[in-house]
């Protein structure tokens, strides 16, 4: 099985400060779990790059939806035919768990 798709398969944890953000090796392990996604201080980005503005907002409200049910919120930048996608955990200014989970399951969408 994939270890992206172990990471798609859990559930966000509530995450309201009182856990420390992960450290370098921590992060570095589950970013080598996931697949185009890069790394800066205390975020994980990804641009991903579509056909048109439908196919944009359709990923855009997708994303919404995951975040909904996951209750962690990205940071999105949206153009006619990209969105980027940031995630960190603001409530301890690092990187959790989370962060991961969600990028997985944001991957997940554009997997067949």
């Amino acid at each position: 099985m994939n270890i992206a798709c172990d990471l798609a398969n859990k559930q966000c944890q509530p995450c309201e400060g009182e856990v420390l953000p992960l450290n370098d090796a921590e992060a570095e392990k589950l970013m080598a779990q996931l697949e185009g996604w890069n790394r800066r201080d205390h975020l994980i980005t990804k641009t991903f790059r579509f056909k048109d503005y439908y196919q944009t907002m359709a990923f855009v409200n997708a994303i919404a939806w995951i975040s909904h049910r996951e209750n962690h919120h990205p940071d999105l930048a949206v153009t006619y035919n990209s969105c980027q996608v940031e995630y960190t955990t603001h409530a301890i200014n690092g990187l959790s768990e989370n962060d991961f989970i969600c990028a997985a399951k944001v991957d997940a969408l554009l997997t067949s």
